[in-house]
């Protein structure tokens, strides 16, 4: 009569010991001896993959290798997108403002009427009801903004205060070529300096951030408030390196240069001088 063989469960399958021995070939010297089960072998095999995984989504998700992923945006992509966003979130304004505007239109011709958007209280002022006298307190309000001169914001003032800096060393705030120079005629309060792909823009004197921010003109924009009541003003960053109220040395790197913002032509920094409100020609105070 045959023998039934005993039936082994699975479990007992997987804690089954085996033996693992490795021999020299040529000395049959015997180097490594393990006992190793079925069940050891799957634990060593889940923790290696988990260490694995655990190494490589860290690489994915605090290196700049994620950017060799085909699909991942890199951080120009990154940076154009959030712009953007940017230009569609005001370009929708624009378009319900321009919406409202033909609406408008549409109801006057229609004889019906047009829709107030924005405080339409004010509209049911009768104008003709209106009468126009000069009360003491707008002539006195008269009287003092016209004594008011030496904070007069136009450019061509021919009465605003002369300031002499010749006692104060400004630092270049990137070193390269000026393209485009002062000319408050044209608008244009500063000066234009091309310089290197990357270079990194510096503070012209010690001061403190009053400004870190984003427009769609002038893309990324920091301004510095210096003694001597001097606002210092950089335009067209690719990326700031200072916030707001952060205090800065003469020298001291601010921001990287850039081509950011919908007024510029090129990489290059916009650079602006201030003094109470007046703009001043940097190029009679520093040599770019």
């Amino acid at each position: 009569m045959s023998e039934k063989k005993e039936k082994i469960s699975f479990l007992d399958k997987v804690r089954h010991k085996y033996r693992l021995s490795i021999y020299r070939d040529e000395t049959f010297e015997e180097i490594l001896n393990v006992k190793l089960s079925k069940l050891n072998v799957l634990a060593i095999i889940s923790v290696l993959t988990l260490i694995f995984l655990i190494i490589v989504i860290s690489i994915i998700a605090y290196t700049p290798a994620r950017e060799l992923i085909p699909g991942y945006p890199d951080e120009k992509t990154v940076r154009n997108i959030r712009l953007n966003a940017h230009r569609l979130d005001s370009l929708e304004l624009e378009m319900q403002k321009r919406d409202m505007y033909f609406e408008n239109i549409r109801r006057i011709i229609s004889g019906e009427e047009p829709e107030q958007y924005n405080n339409p209280e004010d509209t049911v002022i009768a104008v003709g009801s209106v009468t126009f006298q000069r009360s003491g307190e707008d002539s006195a309000l008269r009287n003092m903004l016209e004594s008011d001169e030496p904070y007069t914001l136009l450019v061509d003032d021919r009465k605003r205060v002369q300031t002499s800096f010749s006692n104060i060393l400004f630092f270049s705030p990137v070193k390269g070529m000026v393209t485009n120079s002062f000319n408050p005629t044209d608008d244009h309060y500063g000066t234009d300096i091309v310089a290197a792909p990357d270079e990194v823009v510096k503070a012209v004197l010690e001061g403190t951030v009053i400004m870190a921010s984003w427009t769609i003109e002038t893309g990324n924009v920091i301004q510095v408030q210096h003694e001597n009541n001097l606002i210092s003003i950089y335009k067209h960053n690719a990326e700031l390196l200072k916030g707001m109220g952060d205090h800065v040395t003469a020298g001291e790197p601010i921001a990287i240069i850039g081509n950011s913002g919908e007024l510029t032509t090129g990489p290059h920094l916009h650079f602006e001088l201030w003094h109470n409100g007046t703009p001043l020609n940097p190029e009679n105070y520093i040599s770019f």
